[in-house]
């Protein structure tokens, strides 16, 4: 919980940086989904509506093409491809890698994508 001083020093912080936010952006939620973001936003120690426009613009300036995911998903896409030959019991040449690795980057972004979206599907319900 912040105490008072705290509050007047975020005042001053806002008063600072010269910009007044004058407009509203509002949505409905239930009583546990708004539980869910209380509990979220005092994680990050602020309160709702902070925690709220911090999550908003980050999602709303955030690019589709996710340079650090992208990498995760290529470093997958090379380990799993590594690994079948290693399993089968099957030698891994410099070349077979350097082939590897260049079809991971032609590919990545690709599969970075629809793995994104396999998520956005979940998270849709599976459709």
């Amino acid at each position: 919980m912040k105490t008072t001083l705290g509050l007047v020093e975020n005042l001053d912080h806002r008063q600072k940086i010269g910009t007044r936010r004058t407009e509203t952006v509002g949505t409905r939620v239930t009583a546990s989904e708004e539980k869910e973001l209380l509990l979220a936003a005092r994680r990050n120690g602020r309160n709702l509506s902070e925690w709220a426009r911090e999550v908003l613009l980050r999602e709303a300036r955030r690019s589709d093409d996710d340079a650090v995911f992208t990498e995760i998903v290529a470093t997958r896409m090379l380990l799993v491809n590594l690994i079948k030959p290693l399993i089968l019991g099957k030698p891994v040449t410099s070349e077979w890698i350097t082939e590897a690795m260049s079809a991971v980057r032609r590919e990545k972004r690709r599969a970075a994508q629809e793995v994104m979206q396999q998520y956005t599907d979940d998270a849709k319900g599976g459709r």
